[in-house]
């Protein structure tokens, strides 16, 4: 079964940085690369007339200046493209369920607080079960991710559950030979805080920080066993989890994150994840598990 790496483009310089970082992960798997650009003509909900044709047409233009760009720097790649008329976000969605993975463009945070909120992007994460990439475009303020740099993965349900975000984190870094820095942010619950006698206790048990070594290594054991080869860097520290892994990110090329799925009727992102997407400087692949 042939593997497809699908890149949602809409004109911008972000969804080309998407596209380029599609095209070098697909080149590396021996994937597929589909380019697609959901589109909807809306001049009758906006009351602007327009020419439908003229706006079709350079859609089909943005997807064939991705397809010429990204075959250039990659010319063995099997690229296809389609426009697709339906909304954004249910489009993409099904896009998604047909790929590996998903690669979107990401404008990062901006100059308002919550910039991305209500993006189409976000929408499609909170509704997917498979994994997405956000990327954001390179620029001074926003230099590109050493290659060579770690792969870096926030393991904040260390239960069994959280194995495809380990999995996608472990397979990305044995596929670029480069390390895994799986970090663990803990924080010293708050009975323990008023409680001299519940902190003696946890003491006697050695300490709270090699506890939650010990719960990181457990959870770490079956993804080294399964990828021998790669190199792993455990990073446990107190504090808030999204700072710690913010921290850890400077020379990474990805960060893979979490997102629950088990909560009937909940479409929600969590405060790291949110984070990463704001704040990240590099590629943050968000992974759906139970």
């Amino acid at each position: 079964m042939s593997v497809t790496i699908t890149v949602g483009l809409d004109g911008t310089g972000h969804s080309l940085a998407a596209a380029d970082w599609a095209a070098h992960e697909a080149a590396r798997r021996g994937a597929a690369l589909r380019l697609v650009y959901a589109w909807v003509w809306r001049a009758g909900d906006t009351g602007f007339v327009g020419d439908r044709d003229a706006e079709e047409r350079a859609v089909r233009a943005v997807l064939g200046d991705a397809a010429a760009r990204v075959s250039g720097a990659h010319p063995a790649l099997d690229v296809t493209t389609e426009v697709v008329v339906g909304d954004p976000v249910p489009t993409l969605v099904d896009e998604a369920a047909r790929a590996e993975m998903l690669v979107l463009g990401s404008r990062g945070y901006g100059t308002l607080a919550g910039y991305l909120i209500g993006s189409v992007s976000l929408h499609v994460l909170r509704r997917t079960t498979r994994p997405v990439v956000m990327v954001r475009e390179t620029r001074p303020e926003n230099p590109a991710p050493r290659p060579s740099g770690e792969i870096v993965v926030g393991v904040q349900d260390a239960e069994a559950a959280g194995g495809p975000v380990l999995d996608f984190a472990f397979a990305s870094a044995a596929e670029r030979g480069v390390p895994v820095r799986a970090v663990y942010a803990w924080e010293v619950p708050p009975v323990l805080m008023w409680s001299p006698g519940s902190l003696w206790m946890a003491e006697q048990q050695g300490g709270l920080e090699p506890l939650h070594r010990r719960i990181l290594a457990d959870a770490l054991a079956p993804w080294r066993e399964k990828y021998p080869r790669v190199e792993v860097v455990e990073q446990v520290e107190s504090g808030p989890a999204s700072e710690v892994l913010l921290s850890a990110t400077g020379g990474a090329q990805l960060l893979v994150v979490g997102r629950r799925t088990h909560e009937p009727g909940v479409r929600r992102l969590g405060s790291v994840t949110h984070a990463a997407l704001h704040h990240a400087p590099c590629a943050v692949a968000v992974v759906p598990h139970a």
